[in-house]
Parts: structure tokens; sequence; C-alpha cells
């Protein structure tokens, strides 16, 4: 699929120079594709010495919290929860764990950190898998909510965001945490739908019902703000919440006897060797997204997106953050390459900047997940899980473009 897709963007970006070289007589249309993938091969450099030290940080940090107990008891804290929504997974069985791990990992951004600790977890599941081909309820209904974008604090974003010059990396916390939201409830209704799961039961109720009313709240709170106020709430609570969590996993650490400097040293190693296999794959997709760019094939195909939401009366600033949603079900570098590419032409802090960045945190590589997820564990009929989660996924970016009206429009 990732073949097909970068292949693509080279093909397309080839027809439409040409084009605009025999119609057009536009000769320079060449040097400004070389030029441009000598460019983004610079950047995917630039962007991936930032990545190195966040990956290598939060996974540092994730490690402390690790031996502090505190993923041992939010596992504990949501049991309750996952037997009723994991039937089939006995009390106490290692996948529990491993989920919750998962989701932590995700609920920080760390996109590239939860992959492999997913796999363990999705194995985990497996054992218990009556019909190894098929996937299992728990397993559908773990796949959809990774593919709905657990993102609670997204450290990518903002660092995508910082290593761009934005003056404030932050300032879309809130708009992905609500956009987060929306495509994780839809993708949990969707499967408990298919699945018959019985979210009225008072346990699930127990968790749900007081989450929904914080949110509902806070929504309400929100609603009475303006768009600076909003901005501004945005930027202290994402920093707050940042070194919040960095405070209370030092703290919780020492009381409980962790040697915190030897375990954060252990955990961003495993960082570091997380982010540096992932320079290949960034300068191959942000250099075809770069040519893509200057062979005028993507302006071209915005244009006509442009004109049809004109055409049916709809503002058209969202289009220019398109590319980042259109990709991002089946490559999760080559939307982090749009998310980059939009940055830098339309400016970081511009509004189709803003809601690419949104839709990158609020969203999933939805194909991807499927393929590494199920194809780890020999899966060959998904069942529902496909079109769970792309109905997630919908929400999420529906969700993105709404919420940063709102904010930011």
């Amino acid at each position: 699929m990732l073949n097909g897709l970068w292949l693509g963007f080279f093909i397309v970006a080839a027809v439409s120079a040409l084009g605009q070289w025999l119609i057009g007589g536009n000769a320079g249309i060449f040097a400004a594709m070389v030029e441009s993938i000598f460019a983004m091969a610079k950047l995917s450099v630039e962007v991936m010495v930032l990545l190195f030290g966040t990956l290598t940080l939060w996974l540092g940090f994730l490690r402390i919290a690790e031996k502090a107990g505190i993923v041992d008891w939010l596992a504990k804290a949501l049991g309750p929860l996952f037997l009723r929504l994991m039937p089939e997974v006995p009390a106490g069985h290692p996948a529990i764990g491993l989920i919750t791990l998962n989701f932590a990992a995700n609920g920080l951004g760390l996109d590239n950190a939860a992959t492999p600790i997913g796999l363990k977890a999705m194995r985990a599941l497996q054992d218990l898998n009556p019909s190894p081909t098929i996937a299992s309820n728990a397993q559908i209904l773990f796949l959809v909510l990774n593919a709905s974008s657990l993102t609670l604090l997204p450290v990518t974003i903002f660092m995508y965001r910082a290593q761009q010059g934005a003056p404030d990396p932050t300032l879309v916390f809130l708009p992905i945490l609500i956009a987060t939201t929306g495509s994780t409830l839809t993708g949990l209704l969707s499967v408990a739908f298919m699945q018959r799961l019985r979210l009225w039961d008072p346990v699930v109720l127990a968790y749900l019902v007081p989450g929904a009313l914080a949110l509902g709240g806070f929504m309400a709170l929100l609603a009475t703000l303006s768009a600076t106020a909003l901005a501004g709430l945005s930027s202290i609570l994402g920093n707050l919440t940042l070194f919040g969590l960095i405070i209370l996993f030092l703290v919780v650490g020492a009381l409980r006897k962790v040697k915190v400097y030897e375990a954060f040293v252990e955990g961003a190693k495993e960082g570091f060797d997380v982010a540096k296999n992932l320079l290949p794959y960034l300068v191959a997709m942000l250099c075809a997204v770069g040519v893509l760019r200057a062979s005028g094939a993507l302006d071209f195909g915005l244009d006509g997106i442009r004109h049809l939401v004109e055409w049916a009366g709809w503002d058209t600033r969202f289009v220019d953050a398109l590319p980042t949603a259109m990709v991002k079900p089946f490559s999760g570098s080559a939307a982090r390459a749009m998310l980059i590419e939009t940055m830098k032409t339309s400016g970081v802090d511009s509004f189709p900047a803003l809601i690419a960045a949104t839709i990158q945190g609020s969203t999933e590589t939805t194909f991807y997940v499927l393929a590494v997820y199920f194809g780890a564990v020999g899966i060959q009929r998904a069942r529902h899980a496909v079109g769970c989660a792309l109905l997630a996924e919908l929400a999420g970016v529906l969700s993105a473009i709404g919420v940063c009206y709102w904010f930011f429009g």
C-alpha cells in the first residue's frame, strides 16, 4: 500500500510537470522539483533532530511511570471497565496491562512508541482468540480505539510546530483534545453497536457518565469564551498539563523509591532506538510530497476541491489542510510530511496549518494499523473492524475542522 502511494506521488508529479512544460511552456518546473527534493531532504534531518529529543524525552518519563507503578495502577483502575467491554479477557490477564500502556503512549502522542506495545497487546489477545484467523471482539475493540487516535497530550504535534517556529507550540492542545474525543467516542459507539456491548451496564456508566458530564460542562464553559480567550486557555492548559505530568511522574517515582535518573536513561535509550529508524521514512515521504507540491499537482487538485466547496456555498479555508486528512488513513509518515509542508507553505499559525495539525493529532493511520496489528498475529478476516475504524477516522476529521472554526475561525 505504501509502495503504491509513494510511487503514485512521483508519477503524478511527473505527469503534472510534463503538462506544465509541454502545454504551459514552463521549462523551469523540473529545476524547481529537483530543488524541492534537496530542500525536503535537508528539512527531514532538521525535523529528525527534534524528533530524537522528543521521543527520547517522553519514553524516558514513561519508563519512570512504569517503574513507579502508575501504569499498573491505571490497569487496575480500568480493569472493571475492560471486563465489561472485553468480556472474553480474564481479570488480571497481561493483555489488560499492555493495552493500558499502549493507551498511555498514545495519549502522550507517542505514536511510534505505542506501536511496539500495541503489538504485544494484540499478541496477548491472540492467545485468547478461539479462531486464530478471525479477529475476536476484544481485538476489534482494541484496534478501533487505536485507530480512533486516543491522543490526550500530542507532544509530537507540539514538536513539529516548535520546529517550524511556532511562538506557542501548544496552541492546538484543546482543539486536538476535543476532536480526538469525537473520534474515540464514535469508534467506541460503533463497535458497541456491532458487538451488542451493554454500555448501559452500571459499571460502564460509572466510567462514561462522569466523563461525559465533565466534558459537557467543559464545552459549555468554552462556549462562553471568545476566540482569543480560547486560544489562550488552550496554551495555558497545554503547557500546564505537559509540565504537570513530568512532575507527577518524578514525584511518584521518588516516593516509590525509583531511581528516577537511571529509569529515565533506560527509557530514553529505547526512545533513541525507536527514533533512529524513522529518518529513511521521513526523507522518503517529505521528498515525495515536496515534488508533488513543486510540480503543481497538489495545488491543481486542491483548486478543484476548492471550486466544489465554493459552488456549495461553504467557506474554503479548510481545503489547504485536506492533504493531511486524505493520506492519513494510509500512511502516518505521508500525513506528517503533508502537515510539515502545509506549515512551511501557509505558515505555522495559519488557519490551514492549525487545522492540519488538529487533524494529525485526532486521526490515525487506519489501514496501516489494520495491516500491522492484524498482520502481526495472522488475522485474515477483520469483520467489522474496517468500517468502525473508518467511521472514527471520518469523525476525527470533521471534528477537527469544526473545532478549528470554533477556536480560530
